[in-house]
């Protein structure tokens, strides 16, 4: 029998034995030896529940959707927040997409701003800053490999790399996360691919039923793109997806820098208004 034809065989017999729940019997066992180790250990973990997942992670603390505040609580939590005022430049990037304020109440439940590790998050997906040969780098990159494990890199090294702008998807192995969905940012400042790489990342939605997913601050750091354009582009490029896909439960964006957490502070506020007023107002820009 050809390569290919007993792989499939194989794969066939692995997912039997999984939804008959003798996936550890020694027949099973066997068949794990000749089938490749990252392959079956995904599909081991795609298929078990939060709660059995929980019992891997031993010390580590694992942070829930429902211990992220939504947007608009995370503004009454903070009321100083309120206090900070966008630029001309912030108005000049948000008027490049017309928001359906009908939808505010709503969406404002739908996006949250979380300043932690981003591996720690059970959410459907959590999207690494990769570059484009899928290969454990530093920052973000190397945080989620080491807390994923070896059987991360070994399924990267099957994808072919990922060009700047796309985005692939693995399995999230010893993360809290299903999914881990691979981005590579721009590295010559390019706001179309840096847009390109969040629309990617979400496209996933439909085909891997991912309901809610997490964003670093993707090219911000060693690829220098400017911290408050990048924000502009991953506010816009998800309140756009949001308006269209009813389905997607929460997007987190995860900071880090201080920096970062002021702009999105500041520029959340403008795209998932809490109040009646909107940000876009003249009357509430910097003289």
């Amino acid at each position: 029998m050809r390569a290919p034809v007993l792989r499939k065989v194989i794969d066939q017999i692995l997912l039997i034995c999984q939804n008959t729940g003798v996936y550890n019997t020694h027949f099973c066992s066997q068949i794990k030896l000749s089938e490749s180790r990252w392959k079956v250990e995904k599909l081991k973990n795609l298929n078990l529940s939060p709660e059995a997942k929980r019992i891997k992670y031993d010390n580590m603390s694992v942070v829930t959707i429902d211990m992220v505040d939504p947007w608009n609580s995370y503004v009454i939590r903070n009321s100083g927040i309120e206090n900070r005022k966008h630029n001309l430049d912030d108005v000049t990037e948000f008027k490049k997409f017309k928001i359906d304020n009908g939808l505010n109440k709503c969406l404002a439940e739908k996006v949250s701003l979380y300043k932690g590790d981003i591996t720690r998050l059970e959410v459907s997906a959590i999207v690494n800053a990769a570059n484009s040969r899928l290969k454990a780098g530093g920052g973000v990159d190397g945080a989620i490999h080491r807390a994923a494990g070896p059987h991360l890199q070994e399924e990267c090294d099957t994808l072919g790399g990922c060009p700047t702008g796309e985005a692939k998807i693995t399995g999230g192995y010893n993360l809290p996360a299903k999914y881990i969905i691979h981005t590579v940012g721009p590295q010559d400042g390019s706001a179309a691919m840096l847009k390109k790489c969040y629309e990617n990342s979400l496209a996933f939605h439909k085909s891997h039923n991912i309901t809610s997913i997490a964003f670093p601050c993707i090219s911000t750091g060693i690829y220098g793109f400017p911290n408050r354009l990048a924000a502009h582009i991953a506010l816009r490029t998800t309140r756009q997806f949001l308006e269209q896909n009813e389905g997607m439960e929460r997007v987190i964006f995860c900071t880090f820098m201080p920096v970062d957490v002021e702009i999105y502070e500041t520029l959340m506020q403008m795209y998932f208004p809490v109040h009646d007023w909107n940000y876009a107002d003249d009357a509430r820009t910097e003289k």
